[in-house]
């Protein structure tokens, strides 16, 4: 097939190009480089099933060619990070929204089937887990940056839903819980980039708040095997699925646990929240995904431990 993957530069989505084209596809990338990376893409080395063009999917010059000629579209293009969520809240939300109403309304001409990536923080403060797909979400003060980004994965949800019961568009949308891996940066806010290059350099390992919040952490491959299964299972469409570990640890004991693997001699510091991210942010205690409709769905289980996961990033890091 030929496949879209906007967003195809960032994290996630070079792990996505990369497993697409070993099955064998074309696969067009649309990717503004704001928080994407060429070195995602280059480092797969020539292809010639890959084509690369710079564009933002708020553009529809640029995206429309795109969608007009592909058979599945994969729209990770978003705002990425806690840190960039809070710094620019309306760029994040005109970003998310707007961005997945244009992929949407040009694929139902079509009705080329499309996977949307939301997330997690589409909960808001439910503090109720394993979360479920159809759990309530509860939302704090729209003063607080941090609920718009979670509204807009929202509205993404709601809009991919509505294409397919009104236009009968074949949409999949699925929630990440926390994806980690190799490649991923610490730049816009992840937890466990910034922990493990603090550890490896012996500087102090900063734990935001208490350090008591809990979090999930699903390995990149994993998710990314989901997202693929789900998008070629036709009885998916119109569905919302949980991607991500069930396996839950708290932040303090995420970074005690990198420090030994790591044989670390730094120390572990509590950060105030409004040090890093200012008086209004507030934060979920707890996220930690309930994955058994993706297992009934396509068999979805993740394969790697938090401790694989973490072996993982710290020999990338030293590397």
């Amino acid at each position: 097939m030929k496949i879209l993957v906007t967003g195809g530069a960032g994290f996630i989505g070079s792990y996505l190009v990369e497993r697409l084209l070993k099955e064998g596809h074309t696969v067009l990338v649309l990717d503004n480089l704001s928080t994407g990376r060429m070195e995602n893409l280059s480092r797969l080395g020539q292809q010639k099933n890959l084509v690369f063009k710079k564009g933002s999917v708020l553009n529809l010059p640029d995206l429309q060619p795109l969608v007009a000629e592909c058979d599945q579209i994969y729209h990770l293009a978003a705002a990425v990070g806690v840190k960039l969520v809070v710094e620019r809240p309306l760029d994040s939300f005109i970003t998310n929204t707007q961005g997945t109403h244009n992929v949407l309304a040009l694929a139902v001409a079509k009705k080329v089937p499309v996977l949307i990536t939301s997330s997690s923080e589409a909960y808001g403060k439910n503090n109720k887990p394993p979360f479920k797909e159809d759990d309530d979400r509860v939302y704090g003060s729209v003063y607080n940056e941090r609920w718009g980004y979670a509204l807009s994965k929202t509205a993404d949800e709601f809009l991919g839903l509505a294409y397919w019961r009104e236009r009968q568009l074949p949409v999949v949308v699925v929630r990440l819980f926390n994806t980690v891996g190799p490649r991923q940066t610490g730049q816009y806010g992840m937890v466990i980039p910034r922990l493990v290059e603090q550890a490896l350099k012996n500087q102090p390992m900063t734990v935001h708040g208490d350090g008591q919040q809990v979090r999930a952490f699903g390995y990149v491959e994993d998710v990314v095997d989901g997202m693929v299964k789900l998008m070629n299972n036709k009885k998916a469409y119109g569905e919302l699925f949980n991607l991500g570990s069930p396996e839950s640890i708290t932040i303090k004991e995420l970074a005690l646990k990198i420090k030994a693997m790591t044989k670390s001699t730094s120390e572990i510091i509590l950060v105030p929240y409004k040090e890093v991210y200012g008086p209004t942010f507030e934060d979920m205690l707890i996220r930690v995904p309930d994955i058994s409709k993706a297992k009934q769905f396509v068999g979805y289980q993740p394969k790697f431990s938090l401790d694989q996961i973490l072996a993982s990033i710290i020999k990338s890091y030293k590397q």
